[in-house]
């Protein structure tokens, strides 16, 4: 063999040899997904900041794809997306996780091998929807009082905490799908409250602890500390003053309602008592929930029939993305306002709301007069008062 021969060898396995390497330190999210052909696919990245697009194929007939990117140093989460059906994928470290789906149940209808952690996420998300859709039934079913229905709703919550709690947080908690379960919702509500509930505090806590022991100065696990620590700031809080349960009458006593002061979907500061003068129909929303657009529809035909008459709507949303709120509400006709910190406004403790949507008449002397539960016909009362 010549030294030129020789040379070229080494050389040749030199590359090989970092070509490995290189293939070593990255992860891959790859499978089939039918019955979508000449869909766009997006593979995004969910990071503490926001949702970023790493990856987008269009997928041809057989449905096939392949995504990779940098190994984390800790475990990451990632979404295979086709419009509004989503498939939650963790990442730890250079594994190749293969996920097979049908398009268009993508979201419950896929299999997944190759990660044990990704399966239990599979299951918090199939448990998660099933939780949604029994709340829904119970909601719609209109066989409840109000507070039967809350009663029921409260219970149900417990017992899905439980079970989370034991069987999917506390058993592992430095695992990815320990984590993934802190942030499960139910419609624009977080199913764990680091905020506010002195036991989810505990959970959170949990997990920050096992993930500073597994990922010593992981970003996620900092900020799990500090999500912790601010909740129990607010549970002292809230344990030193009598938290009302219904309506502050004090309040509506010396100015005849609670006040709001925000800034509307064009920048103007709006207040309630401003309003004096007018029937108004004070309106707490959220416009991510899925009902949105019938309710919208159900306040325009009041505010068409009747603000020439004096009547003024004035909605409040609680709907966390902001730019998403100034879509809904750009061609509204009425007063929309938006409290930055969405369900976790001291408005909802204040007014005592317990669900959303949530509604309430004011009378032209800026009184309170009813909440939607005292009502059986809107029509009528708004009638009444103008």
């Amino acid at each position: 063999m010549t030294m030129m021969n020789t040379i070229k060898i080494l050389m040749m396995g030199a590359a090989a040899a970092i070509m490995a390497a290189c293939s070593n330190n990255k992860f891959h999210v790859e499978g089939e997904l039918t019955g979508a052909a000449d869909s766009v696919l997006y593979f995004e990245h969910i990071g503490l900041s926001g949702i970023e697009e790493t990856g987008r194929l269009t997928l041809d007939e057989d449905g096939r794809f392949s995504f990779s990117g940098e190994a984390p140093e800790a475990p990451e989460f990632y979404r295979l997306r086709i419009d509004g059906q989503i498939i939650n994928v963790a990442i730890d470290s250079t594994e190749t996780v293969t996920i097979k789906a049908r398009y268009p149940q993508m979201a419950t209808d896929y299999e997944v091998s190759g990660s044990a952690d990704n399966q239990k996420i599979k299951e918090l998300a199939l448990k998660q929807i099933d939780f949604q859709e029994r709340t829904l039934a119970l909601e719609g079913s209109g066989s409840l009082s109000t507070d039967e229905l809350r009663d029921s709703l409260q219970r149900m919550l417990a017992t899905y905490k439980e079970e989370v709690t034991n069987d999917y947080i506390y058993k592992e908690p430095y695992r990815s799908y320990a984590y993934f379960a802190l942030f499960q919702t139910l419609g624009p509500w977080l199913i764990f409250d680091p905020k506010n509930n002195a036991d989810d505090i505990k959970v959170f806590a949990a997990v920050a602890t096992s993930w500073d022991t597994f990922y010593p100065g992981a970003e996620r696990g900092e900020n799990l500390h500090n999500i912790a620590i601010e909740g129990m700031k607010n549970v002292r809080v809230m344990n030193a003053r009598k938290t009302p349960m219904d309506v502050d009458q004090t309040k509506i006593e010396e100015s005849g309602v609670i006040e709001i002061g925000l800034a509307d979907n064009h920048g103007r500061m709006r207040r309630l008592t401003d309003l004096k003068g007018r029937v108004v129909l004070l309106d707490f929303h959220v416009f991510a929930l899925k009902d949105s657009p019938t309710r919208i529809l159900s306040l325009r035909e009041y505010y068409n029939k009747y603000h020439a008459q004096g009547l003024e709507i004035f909605q409040v949303s609680l709907d966390n993305d902001e730019h998403f709120w100034k879509q809904m509400t750009e061609a509204l006709p009425w007063i929309c306002v938006r409290d930055a910190e969405g369900t976790n406004s001291p408005l909802m403790v204040s007014y005592n709301i317990f669900s959303l949507p949530e509604f309430f008449l004011i009378d032209r002397q800026n009184n309170l007069v009813k909440r939607s539960s005292q009502m059986e016909d809107l029509d009528a009362e708004i009638k009444a008062l103008l």
